[in-house]
């Protein structure tokens, strides 16, 4: 433990820490998707398709705004999300026919602390547990940590939401803990938990999402062979031993 001379603790040096960029670029590239900063000429329509599909509108419900019944006011709405740079909107783009089905951010971007948030992720019932939703976060999350050197990546939600818990805990955000009444969306109570992933958390993530990736972990139907939890697990026994 780190003490100053009063014999007080004190957090450890950070070497060689330069403030990270703020996010600038226009495309993120997978194998499977790639992210466009978004654009409503080119992804309000393909959104509102694709976010139709949502027939009871659940894909709505922990989010401040929607639903969106004409496609008028959700063009609207993407028009005034592009313009914002936090938070900073992407489509994400199904390569094989280069529709967009679903958005997330990057918010709270704060370069002094070294920390930024993903949110606003909105993804239609067609990319709901796919192997695009997951790779968009990949991509979303290699770019903060390698591209622009990030210490924190934090990931909040409705503590009553429990698909985006459940989302946050496979994709290898550490749960830290509840915040109460942190605000009040649609004329309702939120409470926010909170997750994160550290720069130092990152090279375990980062094997594992390109294992899990990788073409030889899916059958000829589509299906996983090993779960990206498990290829987590497998990588942290494997660097302790």
């Amino acid at each position: 433990m780190c003490k100053n001379s009063l014999g007080q603790p004190i957090g450890p040096i950070v070497p060689n820490w330069a403030e990270p960029r703020h996010p600038d670029v226009k495309t993120l590239a997978g194998q499977y998707c790639k992210l466009e900063k978004l654009n409503p000429q080119y992804h309000a329509k393909d959104l509102f398709v694709a976010n139709s599909q949502s027939n009871e509108d659940e894909i709505w419900t922990y989010l401040p705004y929607g639903p969106f019944p004409q496609i008028e006011s959700y063009q609207k709405w993407v028009e005034e999300m592009s313009e914002q740079t936090d938070p900073l909107f992407y489509a994400v783009i199904d390569k094989r026919t280069q529709k967009a089905l679903g958005v997330a951010s990057y918010l709270r971007i704060t370069p002094a602390a070294g920390s930024i948030e993903v949110g606003h992720i909105n993804f239609s019932p067609a990319l709901q547990r796919t192997v695009i939703a997951t790779e968009a976060m990949y991509l979303m999350m290699r770019h903060v940590f390698v591209d622009l050197g990030y210490r924190r990546y934090e990931w909040k939600c409705n503590a009553l939401n429990e698909g985006s818990k459940s989302a946050a805990k496979r994709l290898g955000f550490t749960y830290e803990g509840t915040f109460r009444q942190t605000g009040i969306v649609k004329g309702r109570n939120r409470d926010t938990a909170w997750f994160s992933i550290l720069d130092t958390e990152w090279p375990v993530m980062e094997l594992a999402f390109s294992r899990w990736l990788d073409k030889s972990n899916f059958t000829s139907d589509g299906s996983q062979i090993t779960s990206l939890s498990d290829f987590t697990q497998k990588i942290r026994q494997e660097l302790v031993a």
